[in-house]
């Protein structure tokens, strides 16, 4: 919705995210905890910190070309996959049997989701470029999924505003030079456009916080599942607010997500209950 109002460039929409990071210093000083994190986690909470730069600047290039509701739904699904993926290759506790029924239930709307966009790409530089975007998409979803795991590996008092505060701290380190290498420095030029920068700011904070404090519950995997429903709420808006076209198979594969959702849901709570049952 910000892309589409203001028309800004994916450099100026990351780096307005990444401002509203940087509050959270004071945070950590009044707790008179290091800023960067102890040292011998550092390099990992650095790591963590680029992965989400990198897998947030390429939603936010691939939205440029492609309609929002397909970048989110491909982006959402790669994250999914490729979480179960790094699970099986990195973990020993594997996902229950409700669990995978979700995540197949869940990547399956994805697939009839975007589907039938990727069935009518069209020849030539128009084509390539959705090709493109459509690929950043996957990417942003990759890099998130490792950004998942390497998360789960911090453990530490501090460790959800530190990376928060990293998060915003090498955004602007890496995209500050490159707004001034790539491109000129665009600013908003009305009211609704700041509106939109601010709005995006302040949810894409709390967005960040639920995630990371989410992936401490429970398996990254199921916490990208249930991220689907991001999904549905990009075809509603993509719908209602842009005025975009929204197909049945849209429909349909939204209907199929949050089925997988609830699927998801349900099983982790009823785990949850028979656990504290045994307590």
């Amino acid at each position: 919705m910000a892309y589409q109002t203001s028309h800004l460039p994916s450099l100026e929409l990351l780096i307005f995210r990444c401002l509203f990071h940087l509050p959270i210093a004071l945070l950590l000083k009044f707790r008179g905890d290091p800023l960067l994190g102890p040292p011998d986690v550092r390099v990992r909470a650095f790591l963590h910190a680029i992965l989400n730069v990198l897998s947030i600047g390429c939603a936010y290039s691939a939205v440029q070309v492609v309609p929002a509701g397909n970048a989110v739904t491909v982006r959402k699904g790669s994250s999914t996959v490729c979480s179960a993926l790094l699970a099986l290759c990195l973990e020993s506790q594997g996902l229950s049997g409700y669990a995978w029924c979700g995540l197949f239930g869940s990547t399956l709307g994805l697939i009839i989701i975007v589907g039938p966009g990727l069935g009518t790409l069209q020849e030539g530089t128009t084509g390539l470029y959705t090709a493109l975007g459509y690929v950043l998409a996957f990417l942003g979803g990759l890099a998130l999924s490792l950004g998942l795991q390497i998360y789960r590996s911090l453990h530490f008092p501090s460790c959800l505003p530190t990376v928060a505060f990293l998060f915003g701290l090498v955004g602007l380190m890496v995209c500050i030079p490159g707004l001034f290498v790539l491109q000129t420095p665009v600013l908003p030029q009305d009211t609704l456009s700041w509106s939109c920068m601010v709005a995006v700011g302040l949810l894409a904070l709390v967005s960040f916080v639920c995630v990371s404090y989410a992936v401490t519950k429970a398996h990254p995997a199921l916490v990208c599942a249930v991220l689907h429903s991001e999904v549905v709420v990009a075809l509603m808006l993509q719908y209602y607010v842009l005025y975009e076209t929204v197909a049945p198979s849209d429909i349909m594969g939204a209907g199929v997500v949050l089925g997988s959702i609830a699927i998801i849901t349900a099983q982790n709570l009823s785990c949850d209950k028979e656990g504290q049952l045994e307590e």
